[in-house]
């Protein structure tokens, strides 16, 4: 009986010791309340904030809100619902480097990342019924990729590689995606719903220029297609372990791994792909990943913005203007970046 208790004892205190050693661990990623290194972060916070409210739109002040000021995804909604059409998709510059107000696939795949961004799933809430109208409509679709290119953008003020001769889609972007928010949100007995199903399908098995490759762009379109098919718990659509292993290779090698070109080129950071340590694509990445918080601190403009190392190279008004969008929509972004990794709370 002793001997019993005794044991009992030591488990007891072994898992109190194991406790303390994790607390202490986790405690360790995050700087002391009052270090220079937790006031630089305080500060780089504060002059985000700044920005944002003095040049963001109301959309994106409403996402900084939701995400460090106790704000309602309620009013993210009501934001967002002022780039969606009658049809159902989106326009109106959501993206910001193209005005055009018609819907596109491009805008109305920003659209689903922003959804996804505040967590909203209520698949009968009339922003995602209408962009599954949309999508089921065949509107700029040609019977197997959503265009990636529409004419009438031409028309509105735009980024030069947003000019099109012709309504056209050459790769799977934005359609990996878009299979995917239908595989999770349509009626699985629908029509679209089985489109969705032969579009991821083609998808994973397109070659190389179309379908998944190196650039940044294409894996995170299908590190998407991979997520919503999980969290929809659909298996036995596309083979999602041979993906994920794909996708944990292709995360490696897109990101740019000479960080001193980070501050002026268009490159990828592992941000791009992920913003906590939960990823599954954190532990491949990890020292250049912890690397990114360092950078956002020290990169940041001395109006509290990042600089967006791209132009138009035309509509120097209208860009300088969505230069700003921008700006406003990287500090939303480069602030959830340092949450997820515990660098931001507690103050």
């Amino acid at each position: 009986m002793k001997n019993k208790i005794f044991q009992t004892g030591v488990l007891f205190f072994s898992a109190i010791r194991r406790a303390k050693i994790l607390l202490r661990r986790k405690s360790a990623r995050r700087e002391p309340h009052n270090s220079p290194e937790r006031n630089k972060i305080m500060n780089t916070f504060e002059k985000a904030r700044a920005f944002v409210y003095r040049n963001a739109r109301p959309l994106d002040i409403s996402r900084w809100q939701y995400h460090f000021e106790n704000g309602s995804r309620e009013a993210v909604l009501t934001a967002l619902s002022a780039y969606q059409n009658a049809d159902g998709g989106f326009g109106h510059a959501l993206e910001p480097d193209a005005w055009n107000p018609n819907s596109a696939p491009i805008q109305t795949w920003t659209a689903t990342e922003i959804l996804r961004e505040i967590d909203f799933t209520d698949s009968a809430h009339p922003i995602i019924q209408g962009i599954l109208r949309y999508l089921a409509s065949g509107q700029d679709f040609d019977g197997k990729l959503w265009y990636n290119e529409v004419v009438s953008s031409n028309d509105y003020p735009h980024a030069t590689w947003w000019h099109a001769e012709v309504d056209s889609a050459d790769s799977y972007n934005p359609t990996a995606c878009l299979a995917g928010f239908i595989i999770r949100f349509a009626d699985k007995g629908s029509d679209l719903y089985q489109l969705g199903c032969r579009i991821a399908k083609e998808a994973c098995g397109a070659d190389d220029k179309q379908g998944l490759n190196d650039g940044m762009h294409s894996v995170i379109l299908y590190i998407r297609l991979m997520q919503y098919c999980e969290e929809a718990g659909v298996t036995e659509v596309i083979d999602l372990s041979a993906l994920k292993k794909r996708l944990r290779e292709k995360v490696g090698r897109s990101i740019t791994k000479d960080t001193s070109k980070w501050e002026t080129d268009y490159v990828c950071k592992p941000s791009q792909f992920f913003n906590t340590r939960d990823s599954i694509f954190y532990a491949d990445n990890r020292d250049i990943a912890e690397y990114e918080c360092e950078f956002i601190v020290k990169s940041q403009l001395a109006d509290g913005s990042w600089n967006i190392p791209w132009g138009w190279g035309a509509y120097p008004e209208e860009w300088a203007v969505s230069k700003k969008w921008w700006q406003g929509n990287g500090a939303v972004l480069n602030m959830l970046y340092l949450k997820g990794f515990g660098k931001l709370l507690p103050f």
